[in-house]
């Protein structure tokens, strides 16, 4: 297995060789391993110094110079297979379920062929074509069932990893495309001139109840985000125990599909690995140097904080957070996705990121828009504080028009008793936030 990989960006319709990425450590330590990374000259000099969709990321701007370091790229991190994704393609593959670092690199070169975004591993892509030339559309409700045809297609092909494979997280998911003849086909199968709607399918886990209440609450949670005035993309469809969630990284649009780069909070915060976290005033210091519009995205990026305190959602770790990067030079938050009750989980999670020094759950917003401004004051780009004060006051009589209305918005009673507390002191905190 060579220990380099080729990374492609798909720009005006077609998919090219960008950059490369060397495991000057050797693969065996996986994501650990030191690297050094670089952009093809020929990219380098047509788009010198861009952050946007040209780049592999807002930490990774074009240049003819390479990137030395001692891990993995965090953006080659974010397309790595893992959760339910990765289990299906270490047995794939026939390696060791348990496989740790040292399957990295293999599941790097299979299992990124066909990620979120506009960035994607050359050789995975190549693999992942020679598994099947064979094409299958299907009804909503064979794949929201997981009809016998369906699954079996699935399992003939090998085809479940194919389509998971490119979506990080622990719930069982699928890429799927809605084609012109109103059926649905697994994403990479289909070609760009016959697609009509991208979607993540994500399918129940289980029999757990709580598990299933998570599923159940996540396309109300969106409704919530809605009515709070959050950056939301479209309505989710829950259909038996398959939610459809429509993707934004993907774009159909003059016979073609346009892709635009994402990239999580991880990577923009250049955390390697997995299960660390920044704190919530290093995102927003990486937020005002790299967005396009940092005060308005300072001020959403707090909105999600409080909405994911009032409403239980504790999974707030750092790829459940992204900036979408388009290819006119806007780097901005993505809508929200990943919005759920996630205190149900029966595992039990703790908040992820948190307020440096000012966080147990129960942040103080003024001392938060004293700490915004004044790392916007060391950045040389001052925020308006009284535009920030204004934003989160504003979400008071918001909260407060849900919690009158949970029933009409179907969220549980379960939950709603043990989210009312919440809700009713943070409204009350923003109503006097100064």
């Amino acid at each position: 297995m060579k220990d380099v990989c080729t990374i492609q960006i798909f720009d005006r319709g077609h998919w090219l060789d960008v950059g490369i990425v060397d495991m000057v450590g050797g693969d065996s330590t996986g994501w650990r391993a030191r690297t050094l990374a670089g952009y093809d000259l020929n990219w380098a000099l047509e788009h010198m110094d861009a952050r946007d969709a040209h780049a592999f990321s807002c930490q990774y701007p074009v240049r003819v110079e390479n990137f030395k370091q001692d891990h993995w790229p965090v953006f080659l991190i974010d397309i790595l297979p893992q959760g339910y994704g990765r289990a299906e393609l270490l047995r794939r593959l026939a390696l060791p379920e348990a496989a740790a670092e040292s399957a990295d690199w293999s599941l790097l070169l299979h299992g990124s062929g066909n990620p979120i975004g506009n960035m994607r591993i050359k050789e995975a892509a190549e693999w992942l074509s020679q598994q099947t030339n064979e094409r299958h559309g299907f009804q909503d409700a064979e794949v929201s069932s997981r009809g016998d045809e369906f699954t079996e297609y699935l399992v003939q092909h090998g085809l479940f990893v194919a389509g998971s494979s490119g979506v990080q997280g622990e719930w069982p998911k699928l890429l799927m495309t809605r084609a012109v003849d109103g059926l649905l086909y697994l994403d990479h199968t289909l070609p760009d001139n016959e697609a009509q709607a991208h979607y993540i399918i994500k399918f129940g886990r289980g029999n757990n109840a709580r598990l299933e209440q998570i599923l159940q609450h996540e396309p109300v949670y969106m409704t919530i985000a809605h009515q709070l005035g959050l950056h939301v993309h479209a309505d989710l469809s829950l259909r038996g125990r398959a939610l459809f969630i429509p993707r934004f990284d993907r774009k159909v649009e003059n016979g073609g599909v346009t892709r635009f780069a994402q990239e999580s909070v991880a990577s923009l915060t250049g955390m390697a690995g997995f299960g660390v976290t920044p704190s919530h005033d290093e995102v927003c210091r990486q937020i005002m140097l790299r967005c396009s519009k940092p005060q308005e995205e300072i001020l959403e990026y707090i909105r999600r904080d409080i909405a994911n305190l009032a409403f239980g959602n504790k999974d707030n770790h750092a790829r459940n957070t992204a900036l979408r990067r388009d290819y006119d030079g806007f780097v901005g938050l993505t809508p929200v996705y990943d919005f759920a009750p996630m205190y149900l989980h029966p595992d039990g999670i703790a908040r992820r990121i948190r307020w440096k020094d000012n966080d147990n759950s129960q942040p103080e917003w003024a001392k938060v828009l004293d700490t915004v401004c004044a790392i916007a004051d060391e950045c040389g780009m001052p925020l308006k504080r009284p535009f920030l004060k204004d934003g989160l006051r504003a979400m008071a009589p918001k909260l407060h028009e849900v919690s009158l209305q949970w029933q009409s918005l179907g969220i549980a009673s379960d939950v709603y008793e043990f989210l009312k507390p919440g809700i009713a002191r943070l409204t009350k905190e923003l109503d006097e936030v100064n």
